[in-house]
């Protein structure tokens, strides 16, 4: 396996004038830059505090002022080191050691380069490969004359696909690196993970400018000519293969600009067919007008791709470049091929193809599992299966000062409850009587496959600690001739990674055996809930629904026992005692003084009392037909379930039906403190932070309790979200949330998830503790959780689809001969209240070599840990702060990756780890996400919402949430199995006469192109055109009897039935309004709201790592 990684050079290291921008929406750019970061003026390292923004600077010499001085005044804060990921803004850190300002040597040239300057650097552009082997690094031959045959060869005709040369060809080689360079010392350790600020030294490493680089080219036939529109070059990159022509920065160009044309087209959010060079500046630019890094001497600066700056665009010209100088009718560019730089959808094929349906054994130290979008099958072999625990990299540092010079977090993503498929054993379950489980005497970790037999069978060391142990007399067994027991196979704890011990008295509540759990049904029966039949439709699917409750394997019934509340401004208790032939309501007025009116009769066995119950859900609805209550409360709703679980003594989940904020006067009371006038403020962490008091004491009663928050939101206003769930996100609860909710078209979106919710395998009364071997312990914990002390994360219940991200520090050295070792150990009530402790243990690999962590990182597990640190990072500091952090340690950890693990080559290329390849489009992806864009567009619950939800989030959703599916289904094979293969989410891969399903686990889209064939609308839609398509053809596919239409239907529900919330889909066509919501989701263009595209965000990550290697 090749060290060396991905190697694209697009011209990274130039000025792009208005990088990145879009106007926000179609109108006039918000008041301040999205991504401030990428927006302010360049600045040397003056090093700032950590965490805190600089005044802005003058512009420096030379340098045009920016445009409207208060949009891009928030200057950069370019790379500060940060002591801790996300700092307080405190300490001060030092500057690398550069003088200020000495990495921009000449600001902005005047005049255009000269056409064969411009040539050099885009043949020094060329994009390089990764390819298995070891490759020679020939002294490039002198940039002219590879300008001069660079562009000759004939482009492809516009439908073929674009041949790549094999990856082990001559040709390649000149930038392959040997397979593993030694490493050199680092004298600044990037910033550090988390401890003392760095100290001042200078980077090591040669400066690398942005010298020519010679070779011949790399990567496929580069285009001549002036190159096609927008459309995307046929055939994508295999894995190995070297990618085609110099990138160009911005969009695809399509041939120089013409003076004062306007664009072609409406320009749709990204839309990077029409746009001819890059596009206007908008908030959100990476806006470096006309500056960048200078280049060695004798390399004139170039002020703008086409020379010139562009100048933003004017009002009823979207996006055309008025204004722009004459010197732009120079030779015409040449087009980055979008298919050349790294594909998400590429790698998943890849590994699709090499271990799909393949068996993963895990009885391998260390080993890099398939990745989540992978089908394989896992056999337990005495490691815990990466569908329980992933990690973002499985070889450990060996040191703290390796771990702190490459800033790749250590972090494993634990989904304790992550549903099996089929054809994987389930977990075992281990009795060992009255005396319990077997543990270590000094560290407490259990029985394992780590622990070492000594002494023949008499003692045991332990692999976290090292302590040795006694075995106990009735676990005594004889040792083989290996030193192991004969009894291994028999035992599940000691050959398998993960299985189950059932609990003694000593791990119960008071000593003694919990009782099944119970789910009380909480219904907000106010106005508006009951004039949208939202009342009426719960209470008829109850009664179905009642029927599913989970159970034990092999138990007839379920243990669990039902309860049913109503409520508005004060809360109404039914008694459905069996016995009873009507049930009977208790009202509790006082809401300040919560209790339960009674005992006997308000939690029932539903099998015994269904007559009784049935009756409740046929009258509730009629009871309350006439209401005028539109005020509700809210926290006394929650304080009821737990005062209920409390005189039951036991554990259960509230499910709350609630549609408004609670204003009627009662503890807990909430008042509208929505202001968009404090996004993009130092402020804006107010909007995400919950209202504290009685809030806070609620979650810590739920969780004591072991009462679980489940809430189903139906707003039609701002709720304050973040504080409504907040006790949801502490007890390991959920919260679904359906704006101007309407029977007709959301009625079966939210019953689904109410489904969903209600069948999930889950655990109560949770405790979960991580031990690890000596030299690293677990510091943070990120999730749906409540933590109580440094340890013991709490979870009121968690169910299979809750994951916790745990994040480790060192606190010595770690060996490479013995590995690392972690074990999870949850404590949990079964949904039949028996008491169980479920244990998954993992063994890493510890490396001194950077080359191998790198080798062993996981892109889906990093984005997992940087989204949830992220995203609880904005309740203490201002998102832009965090966006910049964000940014900078992608720089330092892919920077790192360039200087102590590839081979040397020009700077002008980027290269990046393979496993990492894909890395910059999930984190672009991510700082476009609602929460961490400054848009006063997006409703601050939602962003709330939002925040929330990928919080407790597991690998596999994080992953499907940042970039969502594209699956196009206008060519689908309807006698096929097969789902067709996912595109890149990307305007560019939709066709005007394409169907295109987009799903990202939470919203379901159907796309619809204006030219789709008439055949196909008869066929799903018996709608004649797509003019015919009424509204209401716009929420569901009709069920017609041809091939297309069940075969798009069942790809549809098969989707619904995998995912863990239920979608609503949305049908949309091109061009129309809806449409918007759509385009949100092409995570590779431009952002709705502001944001990079994929490939302006790449370009600036690569001048951040030329700006750290300088």
């Amino acid at each position: 396996m090749s060290q060396q990684g991905y190697v694209a050079a697009p011209p990274y290291s130039q000025a792009q004038p208005g990088i990145g921008g879009y106007q926000g929406g179609f109108g006039a750019a918000p008041a301040q830059p999205c991504y401030g970061h990428y927006g302010g003026p360049p600045q040397g390292f003056n090093a700032p505090p950590a965490g805190m923004m600089k005044s802005p600077p003058s512009s420096p010499a030379g340098m045009p002022p920016p445009p409207g001085s208060n949009q891009y005044n928030p200057s950069v804060q370019q790379n500060g080191a940060h002591p801790q990921r996300y700092a307080s803004p405190s300490t001060a850190s030092p500057p690398y050691g550069q003088p200020p300002h000495s990495v921009y040597n000449s600001m902005a040239s005047p005049a255009p380069p000269p056409t064969q300057q411009l040539t050099n650097q885009m043949s020094a552009m060329n994009l390089g490969s990764y390819a298995p082997g070891t490759m020679q690094n020939p002294p490039p031959p002198p940039t002219s004359s590879v300008a001069q045959q660079h562009f000759q060869r004939p482009a492809p005709g516009m439908g073929q696909p674009q041949m790549h040369p094999a990856p082990q060809s001559t040709h390649v080689s000149p930038q392959m690196s040997p397979p593993q360079s030694p490493l050199t010392s680092m004298p600044a350790s990037g910033p550090p993970m988390g401890g003392q600020p760095m100290g001042g030294q200078p980077m090591g490493g040669p400066p690398m400018g942005g010298q020519p680089m010679g070779g011949p080219p790399m990567g496929g036939q580069p285009m001549a000519g002036p190159p096609m529109g927008g459309q995307p070059m046929g055939g994508q990159p295999m894995g190995g293969q070297p990618m085609a022509g110099p990138p160009m920065g911005g969009q695809p160009m399509a041939g120089p600009p013409m003076g004062g044309q306007p664009m072609p087209g409406p320009p749709m959010a990204g839309m990077s067919g029409p746009f001819p060079g890059p596009p206007p500046a908008g908030p959100g630019a990476f806006q470096q007008h006309g500056t960048g890094p200078a280049g060695p001497s004798g390399y004139p600066q170039q002020p703008g791709q086409f020379g010139g700056l562009m100048s933003g665009p004017q009002p009823g010209m979207p996006g055309g470049f008025p204004g722009a100088p004459g010197a732009l009718a120079g030779p015409p560019q040449k087009k980055l091929d979008p298919d050349s730089i790294p594909s998400i959808t590429q790698v998943i094929e890849d590994d699709k193809a090499r271990l799909g349906g393949q068996v993963f054994s895990t009885n391998i130290r260390g080993q890099v599992p398939p990745l989540v979008t992978t089908d394989f099958t896992v056999q337990d072999q005495g490691n815990a299966s990466p569908r329980f625990i992933r990690c973002t990299t499985y070889s450990l540092p060996c040191t703290a000062e390796l771990a702190k010079q490459c800033q790749v977090p250590l972090a494993s993503i634990i989904q304790p409850f992550a549903k099996l498929p089929k054809n994987e054993t389930p977990l075992y379950v281990v009795n060992h009587g009255e005396t319990g489980p077997i543990r270590c005497n000094r560290c407490k970790a259990y029985m394992c496959p780590y622990m070492q037999f000594i002494d023949g069978g008499r003692r045991y060391q332990c692999s976290f600690c090292n302590c040795v142990s006694e075995v106990p007399v009735f676990y005594f067994q004889h040792l083989d001739h290996m030193g192991r027991r004969v009894d291994f196979y028999e035992r599940p704890e000691l050959s398998l990674g993960s299985y189950e011990f059932v609990a003694t008295l000593d791990y119960c509540k008071n000593n003694k055996p919990p009782n099944p759990p119970a789910y009380i049904f909480m219904i907000d029966v106010s106005y508006t809930n009951i004039k949208s039949g939202l009342v009426k439709l719960i209470c008829d699917e109850l009664k179905t629904l009642l029927e599913k409750l989970p159970r034990e394997d092999g138990a007839e019934a379920s243990a669990i026992k039902v309860g049913f509340v109503t409520y508005n401004k004060v809360l109404h208790f039914y008694n459905v005692k069996s016995a009873l032939a009507q049930p009977q309501m208790m009202v509790v007025s006082d809401t300040a003084e919560m209790f339960v009116p009674l005992l006997d009769g308000f939690l029932v066995n539903y099998q015994d009392s269904r007559a009784v119950i049935y009756n409740l859900l046929d009258q509730i609805p009629d009871m309350f037909g006439d209401t005028n209550e539109s005020e509700t409360v809210f926290a006394p709703v929650i304080q009821a379930g737990v005062e209920a679980f409390k005189a039951a003594e036991c554990s259960g989940k509230l499910f709350i039906f609630h549609s408004s904020m609670p204003t009627a006067e009662a503890p807990g009371k909430l008042k509208n403190r929505d202001d968009k006038k404090l996004v993009n403020t130092d402020k804006e962490k107010t909007l995400f932070q919950p209202q504290k008091g009685v809030y806070e004491q609620l979650s810590k009663d739920c969780v004591a309790q072991g009462c679980c928050v489940d809430l189903f939101l139906f707003p039609s206003q701002y709720l304050d979200l973040a504080t409504m769930a907040d006790v949801p996100s502490h007890t390991g609860g959920s919260t679904y949330k359906y704006n101007n909710f309407q029977v007709e078209t959301d009625g079966e979106h939210f019953l689904r998830d109410l489904r969903k919710d209600l069948q999930k395998s889950l655990g109560f009364d949770a405790v979960m503790r991580v031990r690890t071997s000596t030299g690293f312990r677990a510091t943070d914990f990120f999730g749906a959780i409540y933590m109580n002390n440094t340890t013991d994360v709490e979870m009121a219940a968690v169910d299979c689809d809750k994951a916790v991200t745990v994040e480790f520090k060192h606190d010595d050295t770690l060996s490479e001969e013995s590995g690392a070792f972690m074990q999870c150990a949850l404590l949990y009530t079964t949904i039949s209240g028996q008491r169980r402790l479920r244990i998954h243990n993992l063994s890493l690999n510890c490396t001194s070599q950077l080359s191998e962590l790198y080798k062993c990182c996981e892109t889906d597990s990093l984005i997992n840990f940087f989204a949830k640190s992220a995203y609880r990072a904005i309740l203490n500091q201002p998102v832009k702060n965090v966006r910049d952090i964000l940014v900078n340690q992608t720089a330092h950890m892919l920077a790192c990756y360039r200087k102590n693990c590839a081979s040397p080559s020009a700077a002008s290329q980027l290269i990046l780890p393979d496993s990492m390849k894909v890395f910059p489009v999930y984190m672009n992806s991510l700082m476009k996400t609602a929460p961490l864009v400054g848009s006063t567009e997006l409703s601050t619950d939602d962003r709330a919402h939002q925040r929330l939800s990928m919080m407790a989030m597991g690998v596999e959703n994080t992953q499907l949430q940042l970039y969502p599916r594209l699956v196009p289904l206008h060519n689908v094979d309807v006698s096929s199995e097969a789902v067709p293969a996912p595109v890149r989410c990307s305007e560019e891969r939709l066709t005007d006469s394409g169907m295109f399903l987009l799903e990202n686990g939470h919203s379901v889209f159907l796309w619809l192109g204006q030219a789709s064939p008439p055949d196909l609308i008869q066929s799903l839609f018996n709608a004649p055109s797509l003019g015919h398509l009424q509204q209401g053809h716009m929420f569901a596919l009709p069920e017609l009897d041809n091939p297309l239409s069940k075969k798009v239907r069942s790809i549809i529900s098969e989707l619904l039935e995998k995912r863990p919330n239920s979608m609503k889909l949305q049908i949309v066509r091109q061009r129309d309004k809806p449409e918007m919501l759509f385009r949100q989701f092409l995570v590779e263009d431009k952002g709705l709201h502001g944001g990079a595209s994929y490939m302006d965000f790449l370009c600036y990550v690569h001048r951040e790592i030329r700006q750290l290697l300088t």
